[in-house]
């Protein structure tokens, strides 16, 4: 197990318990979004070591359902290899198992932006909804209203950064994505979506690249982020990211009557 890993789930608490409510159920950190029924944006994370109960599960499966929220985790198995054996138990089921990479250190991040290409931050309220949209496309989710920035902005208020990409000349939004304030030196690349007919043209590959050096600058010495299949993962290791293990995403099937949207920044 890479030395990262520990590390990188004491970002993602801290992460979660500065932007959502928060509450302790036997050894998970259970997260709900207020925002948003995105069943991304609402997960729990169990300890490191973890050696969870059925019973525990179960009070974990209330809480969210209390919540109208989907009951999933997100984790690294390495860190609680107990944790899944339990969930599978009662009943729930994975619904990805993503490549964990980090950005190998000294790594150069130069590179040009595609052509009519420009890569903005977002400042304007319409700037924010127009990266959220052209997010919320790229991974296949319904039209959202004008709130859908919402979440954005309080990224950038909390210290992270936003990157939206557009064509130069009209100004339509290509994709965003974000990254997370550091925390303890450690944050995350997320929600790079890219519409479909502006992909395979190195746009993922520019904001990644920015979004990247923009860490830097923040204080950030490791850079991660999850890759959502095997082209991207290839794409991000041409950047100079390093799989060095996996992120297990389940849930119990039984509460998936709650929660839509695409994936964003967790």
């Amino acid at each position: 197990m890479s030395d990262h890993a520990p590390r990188i789930t004491a970002f993602l608490r801290a992460s979660i318990t500065r932007s959502r409510e928060t509450e302790r159920v036997g050894p998970f950190l259970a997260s709900f979004s207020g925002d948003t029924g995105n069943p991304f944006l609402s997960y729990a994370i169990p300890d490191d070591d973890a050696e969870p109960t059925l019973a525990d599960v179960a009070a974990l499966n209330s809480a969210y359902l209390r919540h109208e929220r989907v009951p999933r985790i997100e984790y690294v198995p390495a860190l609680a290899p107990v944790v899944e054996g339990v969930l599978l138990d009662a009943g729930w089921q994975p619904e990805n198992r993503l490549p964990l990479m980090v950005l190998a250190a000294g790594t150069s991040l130069d590179g040009d932006v595609p052509p009519g290409i420009q890569l903005v931050t977002p400042a304007t309220d319409a700037e924010f909804v127009a990266t959220a949209a052209a997010q919320n496309e790229a991974y296949g989710g319904p039209p959202e209203g004008p709130e859908a920035g919402t979440a954005l902005r309080r990224t950038t208020e909390r210290g992270g950064r936003v990157v939206l990409a557009q064509v130069a000349d009209t100004a339509e939004p290509i994709g965003g994505g974000v990254f997370v304030a550091p925390h303890d030196g450690v944050t995350e690349i997320a929600a790079i979506g890219v519409r479909e007919r502006f992909r395979r043209s190195g746009v993922a590959t520019a904001m990644v690249r920015r979004l990247a050096q923009e860490a830097r600058e923040a204080g950030a010495t490791t850079v991660f982020l999850m890759a959502e299949s095997p082209v991207e993962e290839r794409i991000y290791a041409r950047i100079g990211f390093e799989t060095i293990g996996e992120m297990l995403h389940i849930s119990d099937p039984a509460g998936h009557r709650y929660g839509t949207g695409a994936s964003d920044v967790g």
